[in-house]
Order: structure tokens, then sequence, then C-alpha cells
């Protein structure tokens, strides 16, 4: 167990270096073949199935943990311990493990406030990054996240798992090749019960939780036991409600099927409706997203009571001149929900991005050691521009307006209340977001 002494002595010796910004200490130099050395960072609900994922590949090992959590730290040594027989290195502050030359790849599934910030330390640190969804808690934070990427020529994989999904990849092949016609919306659904979180008062933080380190760049609240380990999601200062929880995976295939990206329109309605609690976000949400040839990407949150929608629940409808497909089904392609269309023999479909490989985190190694990102399922790029379209939902929502985008100067149109949510209002000392990564 590290001792919180000796969390203030380590971490003393990590800051002098860390805190002004972190220098590449070495890149990429291994053979193909060389085994990689992975680091998970926050672990106590998603990373689990990190630590499963890479435990069990061929040339991969775990070599050291990160958790600002003492009692998880110790959770997730235990469980590495007992997949390969081998104890990692453990750390409760991310800039010390940035500085572990053993460390080749950082997998990280913390609260969203911290995506972005650790993406770009570990790019600077010559490390590559598999990071979980929304890749990013802000518009602006997602922009620095694809320049640290793409300066320090660094693989930084977004974990929406769908796109290594055959089924699903398949569905977009027909789609592109013109198996429903032309496509002109697409629906995300993302309807799941989410009860009240109630009512807790701040009180001091519990002795196994490094608070500081836990909220790292968001702004500064007393801690309330709300907040850890789960109903964050529903607090602005840490995430982005359901939308950009489990919201953004159904947002991204959605944008992913019309070919889009940054739209030139928002408009975003909803409510935290049924309960009084102490959470922030909305329960129910309607987003609709309108491009400049009028295509339209139309999202939906509902927490409460409610039916599916052609066989989904959490999932897509896709939208074309010659008929329809759900995922619910597999993405059958139709005309009415009891009629199929004909099959088409004559379509060709054409190869996606990617290596192909139906395991996303495989999918992620096998570019580390190509050093293509082009390898990728969801390079950062694509991951961010779907976070994004989250913010700009909530954005829409907050203000309670319709609002106007460009997608070229990427910022609202006219409209200096919506721009300054762009991006955190004021940043945090030793935990800022460079304006130059």
């Amino acid at each position: 167990m590290i001792t919180r002494r000796e969390f203030l002595v380590q971490s003393g010796k990590a800051l002098v270096g860390a805190a002004a910004g972190l220098t590449i200490l070495r890149a990429w130099s291994h053979s193909p073949n060389d085994t990689i050395g992975v680091a998970v960072v926050g672990f106590n609900g998603q990373g689990k199935t990190h630590i499963r994922q890479f435990s069990q590949m061929e040339g991969v090992q775990i070599v050291a943990l990160c958790d600002v959590d003492e009692r998880v730290l110790q959770q997730g040594a235990a469980m590495v311990e007992q997949l390969t027989g081998k104890r990692p290195k453990l750390y409760v502050d991310v800039r010390q493990l940035l500085e572990d030359p053993d460390v080749d790849v950082v997998s990280t599934a913390t609260p969203n406030h911290w995506h972005a910030l650790i993406t770009i330390w570990a790019c600077q640190a010559g490390k590559d990054v598999y990071v979980e969804k929304p890749a990013c808690w802000s518009f602006y934070e997602g922009e620095k996240m694809v320049e640290a990427a793409r300066k320090y020529n660094r693989i930084v994989q977004v974990g929406h798992q769908t796109r290594s999904d055959p089924i699903t990849r398949n569905a977009i092949q027909r789609a592109r090749a013109g198996e429903i016609g032309e496509i002109y919306m697409v629906r995300g659904l993302c309807y799941k019960p989410r009860g009240p979180i109630g009512f807790q008062k701040d009180t001091d933080p519990p002795p196994w939780l490094h608070w500081e380190l836990w909220q790292g760049p968001a702004e500064r609240r007393p801690f309330n036991p709300n907040y850890v380990h789960y109903n964050w999601h529903w607090f602005w200062n840490y995430g982005n409600g359901d939308i950009g929880n489990q919201g953004v995976h159904q947002m991204d295939i959605g944008r992913w099927f019309l070919g889009k990206g940054l739209p030139v329109k928002v408009h975003s309605v909803g409510g935290r409706y049924g309960y009084k609690d102490q959470g922030e976000t909305p329960n129910t949400q309607v987003a609709t997203f309108e491009y400049e040839d009028g295509k339209l990407l139309v999202f939906e949150v509902r927490g409460l009571y409610t039916n599916d929608e052609q066989g989904a629940k959490i999932g897509n409808l896709v939208y074309g001149s010659l008929g329809y497909m759900s995922s619910g089904d597999g993405y059958k392609a139709r005309r009415s929900p009891t009629e199929e269309l004909p099959p088409n023999e004559n379509l060709k479909l054409e190869p996606l991005e990617g290596t192909g490989e139906d395991n996303h985190y495989r999918n992620f190694i096998q570019a580390v050691r190509s050093r293509r990102w082009q390898d990728l399922h969801c390079d950062v790029a694509e991951g961010v521009i779907s976070a994004q379209l989250c913010h700009l939902a909530n954005i829409s929502y907050r203000l309670g307006r319709s609002l106007r985008f460009d997608p070229v100067r990427k910022q609202f149109v006219g409209d200096k209340e919506a721009n300054a949510m762009l991006r955190r209002a004021r940043q945090v000392k030793g935990f800022e977001i460079p304006e130059r990564v």
C-alpha cells in the first residue's frame, strides 16, 4: 500500500519536471516483435476491461497501473498479478508514471475531465494512447489532443469499440455502396434507465482518495460522495451527461454512416424529468444537427421508461431514399418493419479504414507496431469529432437556443456566450490544457 506520506514524497520528485510540461522521454524505437509495455490509468470501471484485454495479448505486458483511489489501485494490482503472474508498478500520480521508461502505451479510462490532459501529456512523453470515450470533456480540449498526436507522431485510439464490430462495419460498407439509396438522416438512440442519485452533503474526502489528483484539470469543488465513483457523469464540471457517456458511442456510429463531421446548425432541448436530485445534466434530451447539404443527425436520450425503436434502445437507425436500417436487427435493409429489401448482388463493397481486426484493443496494438495511425479504426481525430458533437448539443441545451456553427473556423457564428463554452472557463495551475502542445 502506498501511504500518503510516500505519495507526497514521490510526487514532489515527479512534479519538478512534470508540472511545467512533459518532454519526450523516448519514442517507440523497438522492432515490431518486441514486447509493448502498457500502463492502465483509471480502472474502477471500464479500465478493468483494459486490464483484461491487454493481459491476454501476446507481446504485450501490463507494466504499470495508476489510480488515485488507493483501494482500487491495490485491487488492480491483484487482478494483473492473477491474470499474468507478474505484479505491475503502482502510481497514484500519472505524471510520475509518464516518466517510467518501461511504459510504451498509456491506456486510460479515467473520468471525462482527465481524458484530454492525460492524452496530451502522454504524447509529449513519447507514449501511444488508448483513451476511453468521450475523447474529451470540452470542444477545445479535443483540438489539442489531435495536435499533440500529430506533432509527436503518436498512435492515439479512442475507445469506440463498435468501429471494430464486423456487423457494423459491414453495414457501413453496404450503406456506402448504396443499398438503401442516398442516406439523408441517421438517428442515434440512448434509451438507458437512469434513476435519481439523491442529495449528498459536501464533506472531507476519504483517506483512500487523492481528491486533488482526482479533480486534476477540473475547477475545484469540495468533495461530495455523489461525485465518486460514477455519478460525476451528471455534473457539468466533470461529465457531459448521458449524451456524452453512453450516447457518444451511438453519436459516433451515426455520423460514420452519414460520412459527416461538424454541422452548421445545432438545436438541443430536454430536462431532468421524473424526480428531483443533485444531478445537473438532462435525463431526457433531443439534439438535431444539420449539415450544409441539409442532411440530419438526430440524437435522443431517454433515461425514463420508454419503448424501443425497431428493436433498438441503444443503437442507430439509418434512413435512405430506398429504405432504412436498424441496429436492432443487425442492420437488415428494409422498406418497413415487415418488408426487407431484396438482396442486391451488384453491391460493390469498398474496404474501410483500419486493419479490419474485430478486437478494438488488438487493432490499436497493430497500429502501435506499424506506426501508422491510418491503421486505427478510431483515430483520435475521428473520436474527437464525435465527442465535439455532444459538446455542441450540450451548449445549445444549456443556453436554451438554436445555434449556428462554422465547421471551418470551429466556432459558433456571432455568439460570444456560446463560444466561451467551447472551453473551460478557468484552468487549474499545474493541470492546464496547453495552448501550444
